[in-house]
């Protein structure tokens, strides 16, 4: 049981004497009436009289620092604690009053707009420096990989395309059906009116093999796949599994990037492929609604579609594959310490690689364009 006696002394300080054990089951009540007794003592300083008190754990320590630092937070002129047993003083001894109430991570002094300006202009030149340093060391391991084709853990290759690939079907066939779906729909109802349904099959094969067929299925596998290496390798950097295969002499963009750019190299396009059926599949039962049948469809596709229209969309399936493996990798290879650093590099993995896609899929256009493809 513990008891909390007050005392007065004009011409001195305040005395809270504490006795009896000083535990977790017992400092409840007395914590807040010491708090209010050092409150009220009007500027005097406070002495806490311990001489009494035969047990104090952890909890009773934090009493007592909690009593000590109040003078630091402007709450008393002063506290001192007396007669504690040796035992538990050394146990307080432990513990600086002042440091707790001491902000140690102190929010970052804002800066102005040119200097936060330069900052974030320095912090994009660092960024390109690290894809450029990047790109050069994933090329010279998937030649190394080339050449020495031993060298590739293939186990791994096959798991990490099952995962990539067959994992990712249903997202992706479920994706591109709609797509087929809603394209078609939207743009027969206003060719309707001209009695042209019948181009709405050209405009549905051109589209999904040429641009909506790679495109969809990349920026699925960004937010999925590209997420997934970025957090693996992120989690891995927090671990410090990358710096222990450092140590064993094993380079991790050769040990972990290769395996990852390889799957994607083979599943991405395949994955192309298969959106491609699938949006020509829902294109085609959207327009048999619409009075079209299925052979007609067909046929017309087939008119209009050639193998250079396949081939522009197929190709770009490549250079995708590489950019969401490579940017995935490269985020969980840059992942900090910290509890939310693998979400980060995740979300930058997701943001960078669209965005990537996106800027890529332009270049595409406008060199076809140049070659009229």
């Amino acid at each position: 049981m513990t008891a909390l006696a007050i005392s007065d002394n004009p011409d001195g300080p305040r005395v809270l004497s504490l006795s009896g054990r000083l535990d977790a089951y017992s400092i409840r009540d007395v914590w807040a009436a010491s708090r209010n007794a050092i409150r009220a003592a009007s500027g005097r300083p406070v002495v806490v009289d311990a001489a009494a008190v035969d047990y104090c754990d952890g909890a009773g320590i934090a009493l007592l620092v909690d009593l000590l630092r109040m003078p630091a937070l402007k709450q008393s002129a002063g506290v001192e604690v007396r007669n504690l047993r040796p035992e538990f003083q050394t146990l307080l001894d432990q513990f600086d009053p002042a440091a707790l109430i001491a902000d140690h991570d102190p929010p970052p002094p804002r800066r102005g707009a040119i200097e936060d300006l330069g900052w974030h202009t320095a912090k994009v030149g660092r960024d390109m420096r690290a894809q450029i340093t990047f790109v050069g060391e994933a090329t010279a391991a998937l030649g190394h990989a080339l050449r020495n084709p031993g060298t590739v853990r293939w186990r791994d290759v096959w798991a990490i395309c099952e995962r990539v690939g067959a994992d990712a079907l249903p997202i992706v066939a479920l994706i591109s059906f709609l797509l087929g779906v809603i394209l078609a729909f939207q743009s027969a109802v206003p060719m309707r009116r001209f009695g042209a349904e019948i181009f709405v099959a050209d405009l549905i094969g051109l589209s999904m093999l040429r641009e909506l067929g790679p495109l969809m299925t990349g920026i699925l596998l960004a937010g999925r796949s590209g997420a997934a290496f970025a957090a693996e390798i992120g989690t891995m950097q927090v671990n410090q599994e990358i710096d222990a295969l450092t140590t064993m002499g094993l380079d991790p963009v050769r040990f972990l990037v290769v395996t990852r750019i390889l799957a994607a190299l083979l599943m991405t396009p395949l994955l192309t492929l298969f959106a491609d059926l699938v949006g020509l599949m829902g294109g085609a039962l959207t327009m048999q609604t619409f009075g079209i049948p299925y052979v007609t469809f067909i046929k017309e596709v087939d008119g209009i579609v050639d193998f250079s229209d396949f081939m522009a969309g197929f190709a770009k399936s490549f250079v995708f594959a590489i950019l969401i493996a490579g940017i995935g990798c490269l985020r969980g290879l840059q992942t900090t310490s910290g509890a939310s650093a693998v979400g980060d590099a995740a979300t930058r993995a997701v943001v960078s690689g669209i965005i990537l896609l996106v800027v890529v899929d332009g270049i595409f256009a406008v060199i076809y364009y140049l070659l009229d493809i």
